[in-house]
């Protein structure tokens, strides 16, 4: 173990709440929108009375969720799981970007005619004054006419610029940051488009720990756009009368080229539809597992065997099947130590109760969804992202979700549940906004701090629909800290790093993840809530590589920026 100095980068002070005060900075700026060229004046808006306040269209997010076939209703699965959104900080100054995943028109496939600009994925870069613009053409990622899903951010060649990975119904497409605000498709070269899939999602990971993010696909089933049941009470076929696609894991080269080892490293995927996936050292034995979150079959749990070698602990660890041991339409998974014991649960959505898995430690978890007071509540619908949050920065992990109709447009609320402390959840989305009294095809969604003030915002992607953005009223009326990590030895974007922090004489702890919830990317920055504690005892972090640092004293309400020693 050793312990280093390390610098403290306090570069945000901004927003800060004082108890029954309200301080706003009112910031007009000009920006071009990407799709017609006009000139467009965006101003934050004053905050009302909301815990979280709606204000997409406000400040430049004018993304509209297109399924491609100019209609009003879904005309197939593919269409129906799409929608995914991610953050991240594309142009490295310090404010977290969009990237938004999007649908579009197909010979073939899409219902209605064609129209005459085909949608396509939108990247907004954050202005630093609370406002977007939409760079998409200028960035180079508008380009690309295939069915997106979702995307998965890494920086998969070590150079401190985060590439976006996106999943597609198609051809997958692997897009590098070039340092200079634009991306070069440079997929071929690396070898990971696959081959005719639907792939969902994907995670980066650092399964062997050579400092290079390595990529697990999640790949959903084999569509056929001319396969009709001759009776299908619902609209169309379900996932089931498909055959399923096989995951695919690809081993980063360290230059710029991937090899698929699937099948190397005994990954055997014979009847998974992947839906979400997600990483995380769940036995903490310094390797990350992939949890693979399956539509209508056994969920999968590969436990990482040192590098060499993946086994699926899905069924022995109790994660493979719902409370009620069924296989459920799984959705998403995230991971979080919820009841802080140092050891990482897990919550998996789905079409009905969803389950909060607890890590009860030997690699064994238990499903506490009814006990914790959320499958009762989250059954009344069909819930698609879900990713824990400290909303209020009080010092655990509460629980958003995104919910929305699997086979029709029809809208229902999103929740959060929050965590009361004593291993239970309340349901209080009705007293936070007025957003959460309204209904959406909810999909993907991604949570991250935009504005730099110490709490998490929301952008929720929905079907074929405009997006939502969520601006955090309240949260920093609590105490913060956030790490932001960069590895040397370890892979760049710290993937695998397990951070303890102690405040209070209560300990927190958070790992490093890629991708959380439904084809969605939350903020790539630790966030801690410190309820009103002023002061960080101690700050532990165990790099990827083995490494222990050890920071001590810090000051609460900063944005602290750690390299690995």
């Amino acid at each position: 173990m050793m312990k280093t100095k390390t610098s403290i980068y306090n570069y945000v002070n901004i927003f800060n709440f004082l108890a029954g005060s309200i301080i706003l900075l009112f910031i007009a700026s000009s920006c071009k929108s990407g799709a017609g060229g006009k000139e467009k004046t965006y101003v934050a808006p004053a905050v009302n009375e909301d815990y979280f306040q709606e204000l997409g269209l406000q400040i430049g997010l004018d993304f509209i969720h297109s399924i491609g076939n100019g209609t009003d209703h879904l005309n197939n699965i593919i269409e129906s799981s799409g929608g995914g959104a991610s953050f991240l900080d594309f142009d490295k100054d310090g404010f977290i970007d969009l990237f938004l995943s999007n649908g579009t028109w197909i010979e073939g496939f899409s219902h209605g005619e064609k129209p005459e600009e085909l949608p396509h994925n939108h990247l907004y870069r954050n202005r630093g004054d609370g406002t977007f613009e939409d760079v998409s053409h200028k960035a180079g990622i508008d380009n690309n006419q295939s069915y997106s899903m979702g995307a998965s951010i890494g920086d998969y060649n070590n150079d401190g610029y985060p590439d976006i990975y996106v999943c597609n119904y198609g051809a997958n497409i692997l897009y590098r940051n070039d340092g200079n605000g634009k991306f070069t498709n440079v997929t071929k070269k690396a070898g990971v488009a696959g081959i005719k899939e639907c792939s969902i999602g994907a995670v980066w990971i650092d399964y062997d720990l050579d400092g290079f993010l390595d990529i697990y696909v999640g790949n959903y089933l084999n569509f056929d756009p001319e396969y009709k049941y001759y009776y299908a009470p619902d609209g169309f076929p379900g996932p089931m009368a498909y055959d399923a696609e096989a995951d695919y894991l690809y081993h980063n080269n360290g230059d710029g080229t991937f090899t698929d080892v699937t099948k190397d490293m005994g990954i055997l995927d014979l009847d998974g539809r992947a839906m979400g996936v997600g990483a995380v050292d769940y036995d903490d034995d310094g390797y990350m597992d992939i949890y693979v979150a399956n539509d209508h079959t056994l969920n999968y749990l590969w436990h990482n065997d040192g590098g060499k070698k993946f086994t699926d602990k899905g069924t022995m660890s109790g994660t493979a099947f719902s409370q009620a041991g069924e296989a459920t339409v799984s959705m998403s998974v995230d991971f979080a130590d919820y009841n802080n014991d140092g050891l990482m649960d897990m919550f998996v959505s789905d079409d009905t109760y969803c389950s909060l898995y607890q890590n009860i430690g030997n690699g064994v978890f238990v499903d506490r969804s009814y006990p914790a007071g959320i499958a009762m509540i989250a059954g009344q619908f069909v819930g698609w992202t879900s990713s824990f949050v400290d909303y209020d920065n009080d010092g655990d992990a509460d629980i958003f979700k995104t919910n929305g109709a699997l086979k029709h447009l029809y809208g229902h609320e999103d929740q959060l549940f929050d965590n009361l402390g004593d291993g239970k959840f309340k349901d209080i989305s009705n007293d936070l906004g007025s957003y959460f009294h309204e209904e959406y095809v909810g999909r993907g969604a991604c949570l991250g701090d935009y504005d730099n003030d110490g709490d998490f915002d929301i952008y929720i992607a929905n079907l074929n629909d405009r997006g939502i953005f969520l601006r955090n009223n309240k949260g920093n009326l609590n105490n913060w800290l956030m790490l932001e990590l960069t590895g040397t030895t370890s892979n760049r974007d710290a993937i695998g790093a397990r951070v303890k922090v102690t405040s209070g004489g209560i300990t927190q702890t958070v790992q490093k993840k890629g991708p959380t919830g439904y084809l969605s990317q939350n903020d790539h920055r630790l966030h801690f809530g410190l309820a009103k504690n002023d002061l960080i005892e101690k700050i532990e972090i165990r790099w990827p590589s083995g490494k222990t640092q050890i920071i001590e004293n810090t000051k609460a309400n900063q944005i602290l920026k750690v390299t690995e020693p």
